[in-house]
């Protein structure tokens, strides 16, 4: 019988990396659940990703990175720096929002890097999405191709030709296509956490709650998650 091939799943406890870790279990890996606490005002997500896992009965390889104080510069980080609300759509794609995180990804994925490195792991799942999204850089796939390329070039791994691949089976999905996803799969997305307030309800107003509410309109799909604003879930 074939070993299964080890996968870091990089696990925020949102929408789109839930999905993504069951799109990971779907495909035959091991999973590895990683989780990032770096001092963000929804940490309320890590009460979410630890729900994901324990659904998935992973808590035994479920680890969590505390960088708290080390990322900075954000409005999800910063209490002097007010997350936005009520953004068009529009608006989101036009310009970055002060939600971004300053090299977040690259620091997730460097140390998702030398973990997978250290188990044995041949891939590194990240939910990274390139369509629906806020407009951040380290979003987009020529990121992932450059940070790829720094894992065949700067790593034992890829100097032997093992290598680890960067998984983003999101990246050129909707959101609406990402929900279908995680339904089809059985994802457990009533656990899920996904707005940036932090607050339970969810504020339905942020972009990542406008996003997501967008995801579950074009899926046709009620959002199992309450909302603190009454959503009509028309698609009109």
């Amino acid at each position: 019988m074939t070993e299964k091939q080890k996968a870091v799943v990089i696990l925020s406890g949102g929408l789109d990396s839930t999905t993504c870790m069951a799109v990971a279990k779907h495909r035959g890996f091991e999973i590895w659940p990683l989780t990032f606490f770096y001092g963000q005002k929804h940490s309320i997500e890590l009460e979410s990703a630890k729900k994901v896992v324990q659904a998935y009965g992973l808590k035994e390889r479920h680890f969590i990175a505390n960088l708290n104080g080390i990322i900075r510069g954000s409005s999800l980080t910063d209490e002097d720096k007010e997350i936005p609300l009520d953004r068009s759509e529009e608006e989101m794609s036009k310009e970055i929002p002060n939600t971004y995180v300053p090299a977040r990804n690259i620091i997730f994925l460097s140390i998702a890097l030398s973990y997978a490195e250290s188990i044995d792991a041949r891939a590194i799942f990240i939910g990274v999405n390139a369509l629906d999204y806020s407009g951040y850089p380290d979003c987009r796939p020529e990121f992932i191709r450059a940070f790829q390329e720094v894992i065949n070039k700067g790593t034992v791994a890829g100097a032997h030709g093992k290598g680890i691949r960067i998984e983003t089976p999101l990246e050129n999905m909707t959101k609406g296509d990402i929900v279908r996803l995680g339904m089809e799969l059985h994802a457990p997305l009533e656990l899920t956490h996904s707005c940036y307030s932090g607050t339970h309800p969810s504020c339905g107003m942020c972009d990542s709650c406008q996003l997501r509410i967008k995801g579950f309109k074009e899926a046709g799909i009620i959002d199992p998650i309450p909302y603190a604003i009454d959503i009509d879930w028309e698609v009109k």
